[in-house]
């Protein structure tokens, strides 16, 4: 079996990101924004495997990210807590109708 390049890693890494941002940026539903920070997340956790070969001794890029892996699911578990809320309270998840708070 052949090794990957790294630059591959580092264009699907870009790729995810990029996707990422645009759907957080450009989507108003508060669970796709969520489902874009999580692809940015995952994007962030590929470029730290991808870099951690340059130094083979040490698992830090792989222990980092299995930390930015737990840490997604907590942030996953509270955001997903605070829409069932916002929706009970408002009947909405968009987040362009949520203007209470603004006031």
């Amino acid at each position: 079996m052949q090794p990957v390049d790294s630059h591959l890693f580092l264009i699907v890494g870009a790729a995810l990101f990029s996707i990422g941002l645009a759907v957080v940026l450009l989507k108003r539903h508060a669970i796709v924004v969520l489902m874009g920070i999580e692809l940015m997340l995952n994007a962030v956790n590929i470029n730290l495997v991808a870099f951690s070969q340059y130094d083979p001794d040490r698992l830090q890029g792989q222990m980092l990210a299995l930390f930015v892996m737990v840490i997604a699911a907590a942030e996953s578990a509270v955001a997903l807590a605070i829409v069932l809320q916002v929706y009970r309270h408002f009947r909405t998840a968009q987040l362009d109708e949520l203007n209470e708070l603004k006031q």
